[in-house]
């Protein structure tokens, strides 16, 4: 456990370090109003000529470090059906800890994503379909179950010309957890911001002010969670 919280450390420092050469990142900072914690996210995303490279660290403070996770991802495009959607093949990494939950198991995914975009990119999305190797995983059988499934969607949406974003994801997965008698996990975080750059004169500051709603059925708990954050947003 305490390699993964020292290597999420190293990928925060690094991507501080690489932020001018990155082509999309940026770093936030929400306050959970009911579990009283503060958390920060790194995300940063790369396109190039064979695809792109997708990641984000977050840690949670309580006020010390009390929980880290990380995902990070690889696309390769393959077939284009025109130059607004795609489809890729899609491999994952993701895992983490929790002083209160213990460590989450790390998990291998792979398969496919069909992804697309307007023609001003100011809407974009993702649909993935993939294969979730879990490993050590025990079904409620109490048979091995490290075979599992996800889908998961991503979009974004910029509008009023400009002033607003809305994005997130949402995710619905296959991992048993016998100690809450349950098999499916559901996870959505939308997100809400203003774009302060729009204001007259504050075209450099690319600080944005808003928030998120975490969705969640069975993913800390059993049963189904609504969860509001405030954060702001700084883009690079």
């Amino acid at each position: 456990m305490k390699k993964l919280f020292v290597l999420c450390i190293a990928i925060m420092a690094l991507s501080f370090a690489a932020a001018s050469e990155a082509k999309a990142q940026n770093i936030q900072v929400l306050y959970d109003t009911e579990r009283e914690c503060v958390t920060s996210t790194i995300e940063m995303f790369r396109p190039d000529a064979w695809g792109s490279t997708f990641f984000f660290v977050d840690l949670d403070y309580t006020p010390n470090v009390s929980g880290a996770y990380w995902e990070l991802s690889r696309e390769l495009c393959f077939w284009k059906e025109s130059n607004l959607s795609w489809l890729s093949l899609h491999l994952e990494f993701n895992g983490g800890l929790n002083n209160v939950a213990g460590s989450f198991n790390n998990a291998w995914l792979a398969g496919l994503t069909y992804s697309g975009h307007s023609k001003d990119f100011s809407k974009t999305w993702s649909l993935s379909a993939m294969y979730k190797l879990i490993p050590d995983t025990i079904g409620l059988d109490g048979e091995e179950q490290e075979s599992n499934f996800q889908i998961t969607g991503v979009w974004g949406i910029t509008f009023a010309d400009g002033w607003c974003s809305f994005s997130g994801f949402a995710d619905f997965w296959r991992e048993a957890r016998p100690w809450q008698d349950t098999e499916y996990i559901f996870l959505a975080e939308p997100q809400f911001w203003v774009n302060l750059n729009k204001i007259e004169g504050w075209k450099d500051v690319n600080l944005s002010v808003g928030g998120e709603l975490e969705l969640s059925s069975n993913f800390f708990e059993k049963g189904f969670k609504a969860i509001p954050a405030l954060g702001v947003k700084w883009t690079f």
